[in-house]
């Protein structure tokens, strides 16, 4: 048995994939990786504490009506109901996971 759980993401231009790395009750730890230009729309978890870890390359956080680049590698917690997301302004694929806790 494996134990990383890393995927082999690689998006097109505009493009974001995403895949599921955990899931429990407790908290869900999902993958992104933004092609160049791609966007992750703000929105807000009520319910849930939200961190971003970026892993590679750059990423646009957005955070309320803040935005900051933060380049691998870079922490940035979403507090509860706060809206965020994340762009991808450079000509390179950036990745992070968002771990949200807790899940019930």
């Amino acid at each position: 048995m494996a134990l990383d759980r890393y995927p082999d993401l690689d998006p097109d231009d505009g493009e974001v994939v995403t895949e599921e790395l955990f899931f429990s009750e407790d908290a869900l730890v999902k993958a992104f990786a933004l092609g160049p230009g791609a966007e992750v729309d703000a929105h807000e978890h009520p319910d849930q504490t939200n961190a971003f870890h970026v892993l590679d390359g750059e990423v646009v956080v957005v955070q309320g009506d803040e935005s900051e680049a933060v380049a691998a590698p870079g922490v940035v917690v979403h507090e509860r109901g706060v809206p965020h997301g994340a762009r991808n302004e450079t000509d390179e694929v950036a990745v992070f996971t968002a771990t949200m806790a807790p899940m019930g």
